[in-house]
């Protein structure tokens, strides 16, 4: 089969696709033929050892898939060949096959492409988990959303409305906030002309937003954490423009809470929990109420050039390899 892969840390470009074995499907596994993986920001930090997870060289990168199982192992019984499924993997998505446990892959419905069945879990679900179990939307509240246009970015403006808040968008050009507006975002905010703090105070009469959920980082944060309401919830999900520093005498005078979301860790620990999850967003996905949003569509060749479009933020939500 045709994957891709790396062989040293570094850039995107230093990557290849080449002829390797096809994966065998072991005591409890099954092998996936892929027809679409999601392309993550982690995934260009892991091929250049920049993320807390590092995989052994030589290897395939790539987290997120979608597709049809052809092959299972002794004692699965979970799935069979020719059900169509998505999982997470951690590294091996970027092929033509995937070879994943049985107990990842999770059957889909029949009106859920490929593309967004690869592009659900970890954006969905970070926000899904974020929301729900660690900042515990309510109807009525405000969510102010940085990044907006990006793929956790646009999975939390979705699943704002869906939990009933008024959702304030704020991206970085006018092009992105109009694919937020799309979403169902109820206020935009370009926060590359606006001053964000001033203006989210001026959209919640002087409030602030209850929540904030902030994949940005940088700059933004202070100005995010300073719009954010009393006993408001501000999330910290990650850092696309980089670590911040917090005065931490912000959270002292507003009695707010700074909340981390480590998704991946709660999978982990509570597996039930997150299957529960994740039962609910495929429901919300078959309704017709959530609709993970791709806006681009690469051959395995141009990895490169999809990595790094994604670090240049030229897209909005989700790009996927097609093997």
């Amino acid at each position: 089969m045709r994957a891709v892969v790396c062989k040293a840390w570094g850039p995107p470009d230093t990557l290849s696709v080449e002829e390797v074995p096809d994966p065998t499907a072991g005591p409890g596994e099954v092998v996936i033929d892929v027809k679409s993986a999601s392309l993550n920001f982690p995934d260009i930090l892991i091929i250049q050892n920049q993320y807390q997870f590092k995989p052994t060289l030589p290897f395939t990168p790539g987290n997120e898939v979608g597709g049809v199982v052809s092959q299972v192992g002794e004692g699965v019984s979970e799935v069979e060949p020719g059900d169509r499924v998505l999982s997470m993997l951690g590294v091996g998505a970027f092929a033509e096959k995937a070879k994943c446990a049985a107990g990842s892959a999770v059957k889909i419905p029949d009106s859920m492409s490929f593309d967004e069945a690869a592009s659900l879990l970890l954006t969905y679900g970070t926000s899904h988990y974020a929301l729900k179990d660690r900042a515990a939307l309510q109807p009525g509240e405000t969510l102010l959303v940085l990044g907006a246009a990006g793929g956790v970015g646009l999975s939390a403006v979705e699943l704002g409305k869906v939990m009933g808040a008024r959702v304030i968008a704020a991206a970085s050009s006018d092009e992105k906030l109009a694919v937020c507006k799309e979403k169902g975002a109820d206020e935009l905010i370009n926060y590359s002309r606006e001053d964000l703090k001033d203006r989210v105070k001026e959209l919640t009469s002087g409030l602030g937003a209850e929540v904030v959920y902030d994949p940005v980082g940088g700059e933004l944060a202070e100005q995010a954490l300073r719009a954010t309401a009393w006993e408001g919830r501000f999330l910290v999900i990650g850092f696309a423009a980089g670590i911040p520093k917090i005065p931490l005498n912000l959270v002292l005078l507003k009695s707010c809470q700074v909340v981390g979301v480590f998704w991946g860790a709660f999978t982990g620990r509570f597996p039930e929990q997150n299957r529960a999850n994740t039962e609910d967003l495929l429901a919300w996905c078959d309704s017709g109420r959530i609709k993970p949003h791709v806006s681009a569509r690469y051959p395995l060749d141009d990895v490169a050039k999809a990595m790094k479009d994604m670090e240049d933020r030229k897209v909005t939500g989700k790009v996927v390899l097609i093997p």
